[in-house]
């Protein structure tokens, strides 16, 4: 995603890709998708792509809930192993029914494991992913989407991003820590901000008075569903 920003830093929580007016951070976000389909397999971003994000508001001006964006199912990773065969298996703290070797670790748009994308190099911690919703994909809260993904400002008015983790946190399939779901993939806590922000370092949580949608541990990532296998 940062290649496509032109920023090493990333998008933030502004997904809007040149797309303008109402709707224009989740019409965004599916353009994001579909350029990033393409890029890893040519002609890929010609299906209809929804990235997995909920809204205050889409077009018409009514909440959008992720959940209701994608399709009723399968879905499949680049490499073609299932994801969810539909929307119960789908909404769970981790995909059931997901192939063994991606449910834990959710994989990027080349199959690839996200915890560890290059497996000659350390793991990196970029767990966190931007989803606006609660554990039911539905819209998490007004503050919860960086103004409908279309800001990238660190400050309160633009509230703090909703992630779920790509991967559990603490590889133990459950629990918490002060609130926080460490394996749910669609909502375990807020990030600290809208602004660009990458740590891929395990740092412990995010450093005092961080902004960034990466922040504790990511780059502002979001999912992404293709409506047809």
């Amino acid at each position: 995603m940062r290649e496509l920003s032109g920023s090493q830093d990333g998008f933030g929580g502004d997904l809007r890709f040149g797309e303008t007016g109402p709707g224009a951070g989740l019409r965004g976000a599916d353009k994001i998708c579909a350029t990033i389909a393409d890029k890893s397999l040519p002609g890929a971003g010609s299906k209809t792509w929804r990235a997995f994000l909920s809204a205050a508001a889409g077009e018409d001006g009514n909440q959008v809930n992720a959940i209701d964006r994608i399709g009723e199912g399968p879905w499949y990773d680049r490499l073609g192993r299932l994801v969810a065969s539909n929307k119960a298996e789908l909404v769970n703290e981790r995909p059931r029914g997901a192939d063994g070797a991606i449910g834990d670790d959710l994989p990027n748009e080349d199959g690839v494991p996200n915890h560890q994308p290059d497996p000659s190099q350390d793991e990196v911690d970029n767990h966190d992913t931007m989803t606006g919703s609660d554990a039911q994909g539905r819209l998490f809260g007004a503050t919860a989407t960086c103004n409908d993904w279309t800001s990238a400002s660190g400050d309160r008015a633009s509230g703090k991003p909703r992630v779920g983790h790509s991967w559990p946190r603490n590889f133990g399939g459950g629990g918490g820590v002060g609130g926080i779901n460490m394996a749910h993939w669609i909502s375990a806590h807020e990030a600290p901000g809208c602004a660009p922000s990458v740590n891929l370092v395990d740092a412990g949580g995010p450093a005092p008075g961080a902004n960034g949608v990466g922040s504790g541990g990511g780059y502002g990532g979001i999912y992404c569903f293709a409506l047809t296998p």
